[in-house]
């Protein structure tokens, strides 16, 4: 088991997010993992700096944690073959503690360059075509690749680590799972469903297997889901909404009926470390080995006190409740 902490790049600018990293480095945490987005979901977030930038600062500030995107779409924004010389570098100035969380997209951030949004079908052929170029490059060597909706003309990536980072793939449902099987060193998912990680094992994919526990540390619950309400609601609309709508305002018009109550039913809210250990324990149960902790809460120094403090052992001890995959 291993244990990382979400920096939440729609909430706060790059210096803060740097700051944050080497905290949750000195609290214990195994790894950080940031969202690679253009625009925040929502206004009143305020942010959206450039994850890479973050992620090569945030390795020459710490010594230990691992780094990863969570995630990075090489198909649109990018082209896979900035993703295969972005992902290279890294790992090397990292020293080997990168992952290279990939997926099929949300419209929100790949809209941007005005090449549309293709369709879920699309998007699936798009990244298969993108991880199998990022491969190619990642051979070494000059490489070409000519697929239905990507192409690498005599390309190569000249400083490569010797070994290359682990590719965590994306998934909600069988077609993605298979592609993380297939395709991926790893899978990633953001809801605590048994069977994406079914999908991903019976596809023959035997990785680890990533996924975000949505918590919100604040003294009480109160406050706690009241600042979720204020920045995070936009987390339950939903994978098939939260990849459709094109601009932060459309999030702020489809989350206007999100209440308190539905929010704690999502979060984990509050102090009492029972609740948030009973998150976790959900997705282990659904067969989740890396829990990435996505404190939505208004404090995320007192959210790191409360993990080194009250969460890290107890979380990384939980095991499996029965045959849950």
């Amino acid at each position: 088991m291993q244990i990382g902490y979400k920096l939440a790049a729609e909430a706060f600018g790059p210096t803060e997010l740097v700051r944050q990293a080497v905290r949750a480095e000195q609290a214990g945490f195994d790894f950080v993992e940031i969202s690679d987005h253009y625009h925040p979901w929502l206004d009143n977030q305020g942010h959206s700096p450039f994850a890479w930038t973050v992620l090569g600062t945030i390795a020459a500030k710490t010594e230990r944690i691992g780094l990863a995107t969570g995630v990075t779409c090489p198909t649109v924004r990018y082209h896979p073959a900035i993703i295969a010389q972005a992902a290279a570098t890294l790992a090397l100035v990292s020293e080997g503690r990168f992952v290279l969380g990939v997926g099929s997209g949300e419209r929100l951030n790949e809209h941007v360059v005005g090449r549309g949004f293709p369709d879920v079908r699309l998007r699936h052929e798009m990244l298969r075509e993108a991880l199998e170029i990022i491969r190619l490059l990642w051979r070494g060597g000059y490489q070409s690749y000519e697929g239905k909706h990507l192409r690498l003309e005599d390309a190569r990536v000249f400083d490569l680590p010797a070994s290359p980072p682990l590719i965590a793939v994306a998934a909600s449902g069988g077609p993605s799972a298979r592609i993380a099987a297939e395709l991926g060193d790893g899978l990633f998912a953001t809801e605590d469903k048994p069977e994406i990680v079914r999908h991903y094992q019976e596809a023959g994919g035997a990785g680890p297997r990533y996924a975000e526990v949505p918590v919100a540390w604040a003294p009480d619950e109160h406050t706690a889901a009241r600042a979720v309400l204020e920045t995070s609601r936009w987390a339950l609309t939903g994978w098939k909404v939260m990849s459709e709508l094109p601009n932060p305002v459309n999030f702020e018009a489809a989350t206007t009926t999100v209440r308190e109550e539905d929010v704690r039913e999502k979060f984990a809210c509050g102090s009492d470390p029972d609740r948030f250990v009973a998150a976790a324990q959900r997705f282990v149960d659904a067969g989740f080995d890396r829990l990435v902790m996505q404190n939505a809460g208004p404090d995320p120094d007192g959210f790191m006190d409360f993990y080194s403090g009250e969460l890290d052992r107890r979380i990384r001890g939980l095991t499996p409740r029965g045959a849950a995959v």
